[in-house]
């Protein structure tokens, strides 16, 4: 990284962009640590303004509704936050400057020194194979927290009196772009699938900083890869190497010879060679969450040499059977009137929405739509046709969805807001059926994120019952 500016007293004003709660957190550890901090949001909502004033009681020049763009090319470093686009203004500013971008998380390891972590990215499952890699080093006796693009920046840990000494990172390809220096415990690649072409310009570019995770791999590096996807498999060339350095292991749902596998015939996850649990005691849908149970705990395995031991084994095994779906991933809100309501609202691409679908085992009723993000949704038709009574098609993307699935399977556009969709599936559907919310799409033209969608599902779901 750019460490030279953290050596004495700072080199010049660092410009942190964005106050979200990763833009917030790293201003405040600068500021903290007596660097000259300038930070900038072009949103003036109250969580804009909130952390505004917040960061002015520390001494931050703080500006909100829009950014100087002329200070920031005369700042010595530049902080991106990961929701900010490469292409937006401030950022080009400080690129045809010669300033140096890094992200949130690149700030937040130069003050975690001792910090281990197991480091997750991929196209689908990271966060869910975060958490369970989370739960599986407290069960396994750490002192670990959840962070990174989970939902708490890492920076808030470095603000902590006493940081923990683990952390399960997931990592983004948007915050892997600005952070060179990263160098995980153990690395975990979950799949690879093309996401983000609203804001990639190609699939290789996207790829590309998946594969940064990999950049400073040596021979003490410790990996967990996909055996079933080959993309995964030979990610490491994206960064130029042959090989991969360091200990490689994988895990699969079809491959008896990987480090931790499936066994279809005995119904049981495979850990290092010997049974872990069988399938039925761990409460996850779907293969996809297989597969990120046997990720996590090949991660957890071999982070230490103290976790590969018989006991280690069954406490990660105990930790497995009492993990539970994490909102808005495969989660069900409840069975009305004999159907299954399932929020998967956190699916917002195809790919994600492919694995949903292929997990379902009795007939349903697709809600499908939102802003499309550019894939198309052909995919999705085979594995639909299985157990899929009709596909409900709205928001902005519904044309699209009906143009490319309405002459495969049965697609229903369904005009009006999101009350109107969950309103037409229920009248579809009937006892044994089930509801999913898998919508492949971004919340934005309807909601705020997709916390949001996937509340109002829960709530519309149960609100015909008097259960609301």
């Amino acid at each position: 990284m750019n460490a030279g500016i953290f050596r004495g007293r700072p080199a010049g004003e660092v410009a942190v962009i964005g106050l979200g709660k990763s833009g917030r957190s790293v201003a405040e550890l600068l500021a903290r640590d007596g660097h000259a901090v300038y930070a900038s949001d072009a949103g003036t909502g109250d969580a804009a303004r909130q952390a505004a004033e917040s960061l002015a009681a520390l001494g931050v020049a703080v500006q909100t509704g829009g950014h100087d763009l002329a200070r920031i090319a005369r700042a010595a470093l530049v902080v991106a936050s990961p929701g900010v686009p490469p292409e937006a203004p401030p950022l080009a500013a400080a690129r045809e400057a010669g300033v140096p971008i890094v992200g949130e998380i690149e700030i937040a390891l130069h003050y975690l020194p001792a910090l281990r972590t197991v480091g997750i990215t991929g196209t689908n499952g990271k966060t869910t194979t975060t958490a369970i890699v989370g739960h599986l080093l407290r069960a396994l006796g750490h002192d670990a927290v959840d962070a990174g693009n989970i939902g708490t920046p890492l920076a808030e840990l470095a603000l902590r009196e006493r940081p923990p000494a683990w952390a399960a990172l997931e990592l983004s390809s948007f915050q892997l772009h600005d952070t060179p220096s990263v160098d995980p415990t153990v690395g975990v690649v979950t799949n690879l699938s093309p996401d983000h072409l609203d804001r990639y310009a190609s699939i290789d570019a996207y790829y590309a900083d998946k594969a940064r995770l990999m950049a400073n791999a040596h021979a003490g590096s410790r990996w967990v890869l996909n055996a079933d996807d080959a993309g995964v498999l030979a990610l490491h060339r994206r960064i130029g190497a042959e090989q991969l350095a360091g200990e490689v292991r994988t895990f699969s749902l079809r491959d008896p010879s990987a480090a931790a596998h499936y066994d279809r015939t005995a119904d049981a996850l495979i850990l290092d060679g010997a049974p872990l649990l069988p399938r039925a005691e761990f409460p996850l849908l779907g293969d996809h969450n297989v597969a990120n149970a046997l990720a996590a705990a090949l991660a957890a395995w071999m982070a230490d040499e103290a976790h590969r031991t018989p006991e280690a084994r069954l406490r990660i095994a105990d930790a497995l059977r009492g993990f539970h779906a994490l909102k808005h991933r495969m989660e069900p809100v409840g069975t009305y009137g004999g159907v299954a309501w399932i929020n998967d609202s956190k699916a917002t691409n195809v790919s994600s929405t492919l694995v949903a679908v292929q997990g379902m085992t009795r007939p349903y009723v697709l809600l499908l739509g939102g802003r499309h993000k550019g894939e198309p949704y052909t995919a999705l038709a085979e594995p639909f046709r299985r157990h899929g009574k009709v596909v409900l098609a709205y928001g902005e993307a519904a044309p699209i969805v009906e143009q490319d699935l309405g002459r495969l399977v049965p697609v229903e556009p369904v005009d009006g807001d999101f009350a109107a969709v969950v309103a037409r599936a229920r009248a579809l559907t009937g006892p044994g059926d089930a509801v999913l919310l898998s919508p492949a799409c971004s919340s934005f033209d309807m909601f705020r994120n997709y916390e949001e969608r996937g509340a109002e599902f829960r709530r519309l779901a149960a609100a015909e019952q008097g259960t609301a």
